[in-house]
């Protein structure tokens, strides 16, 4: 029973009760030993008080937390699917932790304003940063990015992943993905491939391309979606890369053409669509992601309470359903394997920037 009792918490009215279970009675004189032993239990009680109140600090925060609204900073601007999702997964995770998780959005260059945003709030579980496919491109990217996702942060799990598609338009001559290498291994140089900003996910996706399927395309970096899509429409360029719901309108009223998808496997959004890897690209393999993450600090516990409930609140019907209309699939993980992706995708995108000569911002 005693044992129990400690194991479930100790507060300082256990203290002297361990105390005198152990000392010896006082009916007479204490040998030598005896007051050593006696005044190491005194010692080692004195030690468990003192420690008492941090051993246990972290147990009392998740059995508490959240005790305001959460705050969720975002690297994006208001109403992209980034922050789409992230609304959608917060008004869920309030509803189910009894506090309200406020969507702050911080756009930058890098996520750096979002992430320092979040670094100099207290480590508490109350500030939260959204993190993506996006900040891994940022750590080769820029030369100084004032912030280090893998050592001042860490993480807590994955909302949802997405493809990037490669769509023509309808009227193209391209039928498939295979008539698009086809021409560039012909053409060398002439196949435009528009995207946006140079060093985006879009960017890379295309870079990435260049070098696994060896062949040798311009990629025409645009400002914003919008203008990529009115240029492949225009037959500016032959082909864009760009997300399923940046497009979705479009190839359902047949103004483009969807040819193949990024991902390792058909989506569950587009199971008709070949991947660029069964298209004549093995082992090609581009997701996008958007994750969780905490300040380095955050509790345990308090930490342990998140992914749990994000996992739940990512099975409920309607927002799996909600997802899956915008080209996301609802993806929940550990830690550990959202980590792993992290520092998998540094080194991936690393490797590409460097072979494609992008300089650093």
């Amino acid at each position: 029973m005693r044992r129990a009792a400690l194991a479930g918490g100790l507060c300082s009215r256990h203290i002297p009760a361990i105390a005198r279970q152990t000392a010896y009675k006082e009916d007479g004189p204490m040998t030598a030993d005896q007051k050593t032993s006696k005044g190491l239990t005194r010692r080692a009680a004195t030690g468990l008080l003192a420690a008492a109140p941090f051993g246990f600090s972290g147990l009392a925060r998740a059995q508490t937390w959240p005790t305001v609204p959460v705050k969720l900073v975002l690297p994006f601007a208001a109403g992209g699917v980034a922050d789409v999702t992230a609304r959608l997964v917060a008004e869920r995770l309030g509803a189910k932790l009894g506090q309200r998780f406020v969507i702050e959005n911080t756009p930058g260059a890098g996520g750096v304003a979002a992430a320092r945003a979040v670094l100099q709030a207290a480590p508490d579980g109350q500030t939260l940063a959204l993190f993506s496919n996006g900040t891994a491109i940022s750590v080769p990217l820029f030369k100084n990015l004032r912030f280090d996702p893998v050592n001042e942060f860490v993480p807590v799990s994955t909302l949802g992943a997405f493809d990037f598609l490669f769509a023509t338009a309808a009227d193209s001559q391209f039928k498939t993905f295979g008539d698009v290498l086809t021409f560039a291994r012909e053409k060398p140089g002439v196949l435009n491939v528009g995207t946006v900003t140079a060093g985006s996910s879009q960017n890379l996706t295309g870079e990435l391309l260049k070098s696994s399927a060896k062949i040798d395309f311009r990629i025409v970096p645009f400002r914003a979606t919008p203008e990529i899509l009115l240029a492949v429409m225009n037959k500016d360029v032959h082909i864009v890369v760009d997300s399923f719901a940046a497009m979705q309108s479009l190839i359902a009223d047949n103004k483009l053409r969807a040819l193949a998808s990024s991902g390792p496997s058909r989506g569950e959004t587009t199971p008709n669509l070949p991947t660029v890897a069964e298209s004549g690209v093995p082992g090609f393999d581009v997701t996008s992601w958007n994750a969780i993450f905490a300040p380095k600090g955050v509790p345990a516990p308090v930490l342990a309470t998140l992914n749990k409930a994000i996992g739940e609140v990512l099975q409920e019907p309607d927002l799996r359903a909600a997802f899956l209309k915008l080209g996301i699939t609802p993806v929940a993980s550990t830690p550990e394997a959202l980590s792993a992706r992290l520092t998998g995708d540094i080194a991936k995108w690393g490797a590409v920037i460097k072979a494609a000569n992008i300089e650093q911002q």
